[in-house]
């Protein structure tokens, strides 16, 4: 375990706070076990006043300092730039992965090193796991699996697991955090959930990228075998598993299967085709550390190929190339190249990468 390098207090948190009921709830949960809390609102556009205004709000009714930043440049460079370049690509990204490791928890650890905090914390339904005879510490599934963001965290490496808090973690329903809320008056208590991408306006993404020269020229809708099936509108217009909204009739439901983005193609065919029972992924990370790949090598795992799946039984292979192969025992539907395959041991978040392909 890497020792941390400065002289930081246990006892002070600096907790993510967006302005949302989840985030302000955990400041008050933090403040009950006698925590330290400094509220930390990350701007990602640098100009998010209504968000800098919620997050203020939020700071003052749970009675913590506030401290704001604008982290536009390095979001830009980081999320924005690969969700281009993987909607380029024919693939479809999740930009919250690349976020939590990349910008948002980096600049928590970063920014808690400053004021001295050990601890930072945010709204996330997701609990930590400290395996103390491995001394490694792991992403665990939240009691409210409904709400579970385990998926979304799986990147996160030990310098920030083992000084993560998620004080949601233990509630078994949302509910129960709308009552915190409300016992205690916040302005937010009943304020809905967002389900959209946080930087793309009126979650019409493919606007988003048209206006940031992503071109994506109209090409040929083919079938399994190559023959033209009729025209799309080019190729970040759709993802894999698309049935909805693709603009050609042929008598029968058609879903995109695959994304041939050099040939400038979208391939439809059958539900069945969405099926398959391995997934290759790369850019895989081991929540204790890469170097334990090797231990993982036919090990029976659990897996989600996407954030909405349940874990499913599956053998993990280690390849020679650093590619890592999940077979599934029952095939899966629609594993989306960009999207993320995670594995899980029990209930704990032990790994994960970006999906390249599945083998039928």
């Amino acid at each position: 375990m890497e020792k941390v390098k400065y002289n930081l207090d246990r006892n002070k948190v600096l907790l993510g706070l967006s302005g949302g009921v989840d985030s302000t709830s955990a400041a008050l949960l933090l403040k009950e076990k006698g925590y330290d809390v400094t509220g930390y609102y990350f701007d990602i556009t640098g100009s998010n006043v209504p968000g800098q205004i919620e997050a203020q709000k939020a700071a003052d009714q749970a009675d913590i300092p506030l401290i704001t930043e604008d982290v536009s440049a390095l979001f830009e460079n980081v999320v924005v730039s690969n969700f281009c370049q993987e909607y380029r690509k024919g693939r479809t990204p999740n930009p919250c992965i690349i976020c939590n490791p990349n910008v948002k928890f980096r600049r928590l650890l970063a920014v808690a090193d400053e004021i001295g905090a050990y601890h930072i914390a945010t709204g996330h339904y997701a609990q930590i796991f400290h395996d103390s005879k491995q001394d490694k510490y792991y992403v665990k599934q939240a009691a409210n699996l409904k709400k579970d963001q385990s998926y979304m965290l799986y990147r996160l490496e030990q310098d920030v697991l083992c000084r993560l808090l998620f004080p949601l973690g233990e509630f078994e329903n949302k509910e129960e955090v709308r009552n915190l809320a409300r016992s205690q008056n916040l302005f937010n208590a009943d304020k809905k959930d967002s389900q959209e991408i946080c930087f793309v306006p009126g979650d019409d993404y493919t606007s988003y990228l048209e206006q940031r020269g992503c071109i994506s020229p109209p090409g040929d809708f083919v079938n399994a075998e190559g023959n033209i099936l009729g025209r799309h509108k080019g190729i970040i217009h759709y993802t894999v598993g698309q049935r909805k909204g693709l603009g050609i009739a042929l008598g029968r439901p058609v879903f995109v299967t695959r994304i041939d983005a050099e040939k400038n193609v979208v391939v439809l065919g059958e539900n069945q085709d969405l099926f398959c029972h391995t997934v290759v992924s790369s850019q895989n990370i081991f929540a204790a550390g890469n170097d334990s790949a090797r231990e993982y090598d036919g090990a029976r795992i659990m897996a989600k190929v996407r954030y909405s799946a349940k874990p499913a039984s599956a053998v993990l292979r280690i390849r020679e190339d650093g590619c890592c192969e999940t077979v599934f025992e029952e095939a899966q539907r629609a594993a989306t190249p960009g999207q993320s395959i995670v594995w899980y041991a029990d209930d704990h978040v032990i790994g994960g990468g970006f999906i390249c392909r599945s083998l039928h």
